[in-house]
């Protein structure tokens, strides 16, 4: 396995305006990455595709320079609407967005599928909703065939973050460009045991995100920069190595199942963002060497 970073791991130095998304390409360069990826690319505030399209276009050129491949792209979707034309016009905003991550040379794009249940009608189940988000995953995963681009779903959002539900998500698609994205933190927001849920899904695992999370205890006095799970437990985001997911042996499992494609290491801890990616890479890096 290669390791890589989501230049989303970089935000808090984006978002204070100390760099941009395409300066993480040389960050991550110097840090010691094999590959970067990037989310929802904002070249300015509310971009147009064609300004996605050309900022796609000059990361590229930045990376290609310093020899670091993008290894994928990742955006929000939401494949499930009140009507047809709704969904039929987000299906064709993630064409789009296909578009963007071929022009990064990216291999691979994330998209969501939908980010929680309704009070009526067909939404009001995951069951319910499956068949017309599993007919719009496969409408986007055509398109990016055509592009040479495959397309998976995360772990993400609490509504399709269960393996369970991840599984049958997979199956119901059932189209051989569409994968999983299997990031080995996020099943802790919807408090399943980590490596249960990995050993599920690994054999349908396209990429993996490394993620660490800490689980604090339910008198916990400090719950600053904390997220609440389903269950209503408190996590807090941290580098590798640093939390409760077993993170080394999620990738054991994912090993075991054949997985040898990218690990991208993602930070969304309150620590230094450059100093959590280092302390997480350091520790990822000495995983796989254990691991073999």
């Amino acid at each position: 396995m290669k390791i890589a970073v989501s230049a989303y791991s970089f935000s808090q130095a984006i978002w204070s305006g100390q760099m941009t998304q395409a300066d993480a390409v040389e960050k991550a360069k110097e840090m010691g990455f094999d590959g970067i990826e990037f989310t929802d690319l904002q070249p300015c505030e509310k971009p147009t595709l064609e300004q996605q399209l050309d900022y796609a276009a000059h990361i590229r050129e930045r990376a290609q320079a310093v020899g670091l491949p993008v290894v994928a792209y990742a955006i929000g979707a939401n494949l499930f609407f009140n009507s047809a034309q709704e969904e039929a016009a987000e299906v064709q905003r993630l064409k789009g967005q296909v578009d963007v991550a071929a022009a990064l040379g990216a291999p691979l794009m994330r998209h969501d599928v939908s980010w929680g249940l309704w009070p009526s009608g067909p939404g009001r189940s995951f069951d319910g909703m499956l068949p017309t988000i599993a007919e719009n995953v496969r409408r986007v995963t055509a398109y990016a065939q055509e592009k040479g681009v495959r397309t998976c779903t995360e772990n993400h959002g609490y509504m399709t973050q269960d393996s369970d539900r991840m599984e049958r998500l997979f199956t119901a698609v059932g189209h051989d460009n569409y994968g999983l994205l299997v990031d080995v933190g996020n099943f802790s927001c919807v408090d399943e045991d980590s490596a249960v849920a990995v050993s599920r899904v690994a054999p349908y695992a396209i990429h993996v995100h490394a993620k660490d999370m800490l689980l604090l205890p339910e008198d916990a006095e400090d719950i600053s920069n904390t997220m609440e799970t389903r269950g209503c437990r408190r996590i807090r985001a941290t580098w590798v190595g640093n939390g409760s997911v077993p993170v080394k042996r999620c990738l054991a499992i994912l090993k075991k199942a054949g997985y040898d494609g990218w690990v991208s290491l993602e930070f969304e801890g309150p620590e230094n963002c450059f100093e959590g990616i280092a302390k997480g890479l350091a520790n990822l890096r000495k995983y796989l060497e254990e691991i073999g």
